[in-house]
């Protein structure tokens, strides 16, 4: 009766500007007798509910049949929630949103439909689309011959580079993240020929800053280059040469806490006799939430080593979003943009000045957002929050792709998986859709091959993922589902992001084991050779750019898609078709193509199959 995804029912599909028409079409059956159709629309945080009467516009008797229509145009951003209602010979009845369908529903029983409207201003960054990411732990990648001896006698330096990282506690019962590797920028320099040889054209770095663990999550100094890292010079110089070969960095901004071993806060006393935990007076006193001075203090998730900042403190938000502050000052030296650490517990007025200080320092510099769920709809501080509406995020971290991707490949039903991916192109701007971050894995989940063994378990102890590896058996299927999760995650709308190493089979499960060394000298050299096919295929269409698609069939063990081009009129102008196939068995693939073209995997032909673990991509226009 309703489909928000077909442009005969609505038009333009998906997210809008403000001030957009909107068109909107039901398919009403003859036999309920309609005489009158109505579309309620509701926005988010309003008590306002706007009902627009729908008009008869046409029948088809074959079909039994007809259609009601009307306009609508939202003149304010954000979100607006709809549904229809249609008096019948069986009485009023609601039309709602089924789950990856459309159904007729009482009101108890209704999901309604998600309208998202965005600034008719948002425009994002062209130089991501298209491109493929990469994201470098930096302790973790490689250690060059300009090495930085570790400053402090409180950290150890691995001398061998296959050691899993330190996970056992302390005497005191404290992780303290107190080992390296010794991984540094001029190592990431040294690296960029074989980067380059991955089509990377954005890294994406882990915390570069000043700080007294592995992680760099707890900074101590957002002004300065850690010393185990380099200098600064050492970092306008890996811009530099990355520039010249394509590549944009992206820095990891951690602004909602910083480390209570911090020149801030100096709780260990580190940096002198300054600082909020040891001086009220301290300028830094009012960024800082303090219960009972100087022992109880707001912190991040309860870790005592990671006091909570106050974003919306004036001194604070001016010495990270003011004028000559953090935010600008590393985009003048280099850097590209701006990745959000947990985004979604920055509050909105932190988040609009430091987007407006990034936008006025470079505006083709990217802000990336840290949000798992949905970001057209998250709720967070007890309201829907505005992240993608313009204005505070040009994109953000696509987990919900990742979900949608191992969760298919894990045996979940693919229509639901699909439904997953659908809903976030059609709730997000086409503008933030395109430059996506789409991960199967980063610093904060399990590896991605790791995972896809089956074999891991996400409530093992710390002592039995150190312990976990997996067999050579386990390692061949391993990679077959690694293949088609890359292949889903390089062809589906966003940025593919590479967490380093996943390239060449590294292994591992949560932190600390997702953050071995890189594996100089043992990589898996089949899936290097799949990686440089999927970005000869990525590179070899300007489809990957964009943000269109659609589901084609998704069903079982088969998940399918197509993305295209349009022109200016909306017809379809490029096509490419892809399937993969999740068993271990041959599979159909229930699809009519006309004389399609192989660009990667099986060609087609009549009755067409997959093998066991199969893919196709297909140029079909």
């Amino acid at each position: 009766m309703f489909d928000s995804r077909n442009s005969f029912n609505k038009y333009p599909v998906g997210a809008v500007k403000e001030g957009t028409r909107i068109h909107f079409k039901i398919t009403v059956p003859r036999y309920l007798s309609c005489n009158e159709a109505v579309l309620i629309i509701e926005k988010d945080g309003s008590c306002e509910r706007i009902v627009r009467g729908m008009f008869w516009c046409g029948k088809d008797d074959k079909k039994e049949e007809e259609w009601w229509e009307c306009h609508f145009t939202p003149e304010k951003i954000g979100i607006y929630y709809y549904y229809f209602e249609i008096k019948t010979n069986r009485g009023r009845m609601s039309l709602y949103r089924g789950v990856g369908k459309n159904e007729i529903g009482k009101v108890s029983n209704g999901r309604k439909w998600q309208q998202t409207v965005y600034s008719r201003d948002f425009k994002t960054p062209d130089w991501l689309a298209g491109g493929i990411m990469y994201q470098i732990f930096p302790d973790r990648f490689y250690r060059s011959d300009k090495a930085h001896t570790h400053l402090y006698p409180d950290r150890k330096l691995h001398s061998n580079f296959h050691d899993i990282p330190d996970w056992l506690p302390n005497s005191e019962g404290r992780i303290t993240n107190s080992d390296y590797f010794g991984g540094n920028l001029t190592g990431i320099k040294e690296k960029l020929p074989y980067l380059k040889s991955l089509g990377v054209t954005a890294i994406y770095l882990n915390p570069i800053f000043e700080a007294h663990s592995n992680h760099r999550y707890n900074t101590a100094d957002y002004s300065k280059i850690d010393p185990l890292l380099g200098s600064e010079e050492d970092f306008t110089e890996l811009c530099k040469e990355c520039e010249n070969e394509g590549i944009k960095i992206i820095l990891d901004g951690v602004f909602s806490h910083t480390g209570s071993d911090s020149i801030y806060f100096n709780r260990e006393g580190r940096y002198g006799k300054g600082g909020a935990y040891n001086d009220k007076n301290s300028p830094y006193y009012n960024w800082y939430n303090f219960k009972n001075w100087p022992e109880e203090y707001e912190c991040w998730w309860d870790f005592d080593t990671l006091p909570n900042t106050r974003e919306l403190d004036p001194q604070y938000n001016e010495y990270i979003n003011g004028k000559g502050g953090i935010a600008e000052r590393w985009l003048k030296k280099g850097a590209s943009g701006w990745r959000l650490d947990v985004a979604d517990e920055l509050p909105d007025g932190f988040l609009d000045n430091l987007y407006k200080r990034v936008k006025e320092t470079d505006p083709e510099a990217i802000v990336l957002g840290e949000v798992w769920e949905d970001a057209s709809n998250k709720m967070a501080y007890g309201v829907h929050r505005r992240y993608l509406l313009g204005g505070q995020m040009d994109t953000v971290m696509n987990y919900p792709f990742r979900d949608a991707i191992l969760g298919f490949l894990d045996g979940e039903h693919s229509s639901l998986c699909m439904e997953t991916i659908e809903s976030i192109v059609e709730n997000y701007p086409p503008e933030c859709t395109r430059l996506l971050m789409n991960h199967i894995g980063t610093h904060d989940t399990e590896r991605a091959v790791t995972h896809l063994s089956g074999k891991y378990r996400e409530y093992f102890s710390r002592d039995e993922q150190a312990k976990f590896t997996l067999n050579s058996e386990e390692r061949v299927i391993a990679h077959k589902r690694m293949k088609l999760a890359t292949l889903l995650q390089f062809t589906l709308p966003g940025v593919p992001s590479i967490y380093y190493g996943d390239e060449v089979g590294l292994e591992g499960g949560r932190d600390p084991f997702n953050r071995a060394f890189y594996p100089w000298g043992n990589e898996n050299q089949n899936l290097l050779e799949w990686y440089t096919e999927l970005k000869n295929l990525r590179y070899s269409s300007d489809i990957f750019k964009e943000s269109y698609m659609r589901n084609v069939y998704s069903h079982d063990h088969i998940m399918s898609f197509k993305r295209y081009l349009t022109d200016n009129k909306g017809n379809i102008t490029e096509e490419i078709f892809v399937a993969v196939n999740r068993s271990a068995k041959e599979r159909k693939v229930p699809v009519k193509l006309t004389d399609p073209v192989t660009l990667l995997g099986e060609s087609y032909k009549e009755d067409f199959t997959l093998p066991p673990f199969g893919y196709t991509v297909l140029k079909t226009k």
